[in-house]
């Protein structure tokens, strides 16, 4: 198997429906497999699964959170190559894994590649990739984003996956800090390109911006304390931070960041069992690359 195409979707059953359509379309299941996973879905979702017959199905009848149904899903692909999308994203081409496996035979030491993410719900594939220059970029990056992005398998087993003590949001991050720790690098290529489904405007509305302040702001923490040989400085920083750009100024951000702090202490001790302090001269390696291009 050359590639596994991973999904993970939480009661977004048109989303993925979009998705998997567009797959059926350009995808040799010859070469390559689609593998989804449905994380405790409550809008028939499963129903899908008769339709997408050529999926790989799996699922869990409680919510157990996008990293936790990540970790669980990954070690299933069969592919050397695994290739991993949101129920609400798509390639805008078709030939998207051919360019896959071309950066990663241009660049043997690139154990992922971060793809490009273009954010907005547009009327045609012609017009999202008509938002963005055409001018090819590549840099090595210090992260990715799960919307669109692919890792060598043998990469992935290398680490310890997808962390299951981070529920979602930020658990990227966790994944990218310790291939770098392996000895490999993240490169970013625009000649990838993925449609993130996203109305930010839609999602304010529903209050999304909340919920992602406190899963980052927690998640955050104990990424700090799980990968930082002194993660007592960043931690009071990431604290001090949020507290006088948020907190002081939106009374949901200020009762959300005194949550975080306790439900942080409550769940300290369960953290620090995951705790695997990485190499300063990984931490400085990660400072010092290019950020990711959002």
């Amino acid at each position: 198997m050359q590639t596994s195409i991973l999904i993970v979707s939480k009661n977004r059953k048109s989303e993925l429906e979009y998705t998997l359509n567009i797959l059926a379309q350009i995808i040799d299941f010859s070469e390559n497999e689609v593998l989804v996973f449905l994380d405790g879905c409550i809008d028939n979702s499963k129903i899908l699964e008769e339709k997408f017959c050529w999926v790989g199905w799996f699922s869990s009848e409680k919510s157990i959170g996008a990293s936790a149904a990540r970790h669980q899903l990954y070690p299933k692909a069969k592919g050397q190559f695994l290739i991993g999308f949101d129920d609400d994203a798509h390639p805008l081409q078709s030939d998207f894994i051919t360019r896959t496996l071309t950066v990663f035979k241009r660049y043997p030491t690139v154990g992922i590649v971060a793809f490009q993410e273009i954010k907005g719900v547009f009327g045609s594939d012609q017009e999202a990739l008509s938002q963005v220059n055409s001018i090819t970029e590549e840099y090595l990056t210090n992260e990715f984003i799960g919307c669109g992005f692919a890792i060598r398998k043998d990469v992935y087993k290398a680490t310890n996956g997808f962390p299951v003590w981070i529920d979602i949001y930020g658990e990227e991050s966790c994944v990218a800090i310790e291939v770098l720790s392996k000895g490999f690098d993240i490169m970013y290529s625009n000649k990838i390109k993925v449609n993130h489904r996203v109305d930010r405007e839609e999602r304010k509305l529903m209050g999304q911006n909340y919920f992602r302040f406190g899963k980052q702001l927690k998640n955050t923490t104990y990424y700090y304390l799980v990968y930082y040989p002194f993660p007592v400085v960043k931690i009071l920083k990431l604290y001090w931070h949020n507290f006088i750009k948020y907190a002081l100024s939106d009374i949901k951000c200020f009762k959300i960041f005194f949550n975080v702090i306790f439900e942080v202490l409550l769940n300290i001790r369960k953290i620090l069992k995951y705790r695997k302090p990485i190499s300063e001269t990984i931490i400085n390696k990660i400072q010092y690359l290019l950020a990711l291009k959002y």
